[in-house]
């Protein structure tokens, strides 16, 4: 019986393959957003990622997420370093500023400032360059794809514009300050897509405009042993600031642009019109096929065959079409992420979302068989004896 009705299924091509664009394109549509909406989210903590000693960040209260920054006093450093249960803390300073390129044009870039002696905080993907080379007069390390994109600079070659990446050697300008590139290295895009600076903590502020505070965030450490969370605590407690674990700044982060923005929403509406566009295209097909293919489960029912045997069959028809559009739908979008990893594209394809995706094919599969599952109940047999 299984195979009789996988041989209806197929039977006409036209209608079988109705069902799987319907199925494949619900899905497909379903995976990109959910994709694209987690490959946005994950770009808005990249920066903390990016930094991954540090276990500990030490704010100031207000602030609500990475680039929320709130300057501090230097003086906070050392009130940092004094408190018991602490290894090390280093300052970091992090900061939109103009840049002005060799073509005269200006380009707004996040600087990040690490500390002059030990380099917390660098990146830990050198693509060229090394990270000790920040140690020289004037030097600065900028990510891969700002180098080649937004920090590039055009010449003219027969007639045509040629973009020239940003290479070590360059010298651009920060805020009127002379910087040579000394390194190109490669970090987690930026939520903005802006390019990403380092340089040493002294020369940033010296970058950075005059202002009575400049210290953005502390990076520190608990000792062997400590409780990090309770060494959280107690900075806080002691100092007044706000420290939170790595993880916790993650997700008091995620927890800002998924409240107070409104990519929820507008990510959302997607996925449900692909919810819907694919349960009404593939539940009509599948509607009309299973109709068009009463007559023979009305043979099967005069034959003998019991109610929970067909039901069988149309489960095993809806089951087969939601796995190959399962497969079709997430392996497609898998494919589109893989074309363009290299590109502006955010796209972040978990192993939750491929559960998720399921039980969204699986929902509309039963959604889509339960109207035929009821024509079938209340068959007459004897539908196959009138002409």
């Amino acid at each position: 019986m299984n195979r009789i009705a996988i041989k209806m299924l197929t039977g006409d091509r036209a209608k079988y393959f109705g069902i799987l664009v319907g199925l494949t394109f619900s899905s497909l549509l379903i995976t990109m957003q959910i994709s694209v909406f987690a490959g946005i989210m994950s770009r808005t903590f990249g920066f903390i990622t990016d930094i991954g000693l540090p276990q500990i960040w030490v704010m100031d209260p207000k602030v609500q997420f990475i680039d929320d920054v709130k300057p501090m006093q230097d003086t906070e450093l050392y009130r940092v370093r004094s408190v018991g249960g602490v290894a090390w803390a280093e300052p970091l300073y992090k900061g939109i500023l103009k840049v002005r390129l060799q073509n005269g044009n200006f380009q707004s870039c996040n600087v990040l400032g690490l500390d002059d002696t030990t380099l917390i905080g660098g990146p830990s993907r050198m693509i060229e360059g090394n990270l000790s080379s920040l140690r020289r007069a004037d030097a600065v390390i900028v990510d891969e794809v700002g180098a080649k994109g937004k920090l590039a600079h055009t010449m003219t070659v027969n007639g045509q514009n040629v973009s020239i990446p940003l290479k070590i050697g360059d010298s651009i300008e920060i805020n009127d300050h002379r910087a040579i590139v000394v390194g190109i290295c490669k970090v987690s895009r930026t939520f903005q897509s802006q390019p990403v600076i380092y340089t040493t903590y002294s020369r940033a502020t010296t970058f950075a405009p005059r202002e009575r505070k400049l210290l953005s965030f502390i990076l520190a450490t608990p000792k062997p042993g400590e409780n990090l969370n309770e060494v959280c605590q107690r900075i806080t407690r002691v100092t007044g600031l706000l420290a939170v674990s790595s993880y916790g700044f993650k997700y008091r982060t995620l927890m800002y642009f998924l409240t107070s923005t409104g990519l929820p929403i507008n990510f959302g509406i997607a996925v449900f019109f692909s919810f819907m566009v694919g349960t009404i295209i593939s539940g009509m097909t599948f509607y009309n096929f299973t109709m068009e293919n009463m007559r023979y489960f009305g043979t099967l029912k005069a034959m003998g065959a019991k109610n929970r045997l067909l039901l069988r069959m149309i489960a095993i028809e809806a089951l087969l079409v939601g796995l190959i559009s399962y497969c079709m739908g997430v392996g497609g979008a898998a494919f589109v992420g893989f074309i363009f990893r290299n590109t502006e594209m955010a796209f972040l394809l978990l192993p939750h979302t491929l559960i998720v995706i399921a039980v969204v094919v699986t929902s509309i599969c039963i959604l889509t068989s339960s109207l035929c599952i009821y024509q079938v109940m209340k068959l007459e047999p004897a539908i196959v004896f009138k002409t």
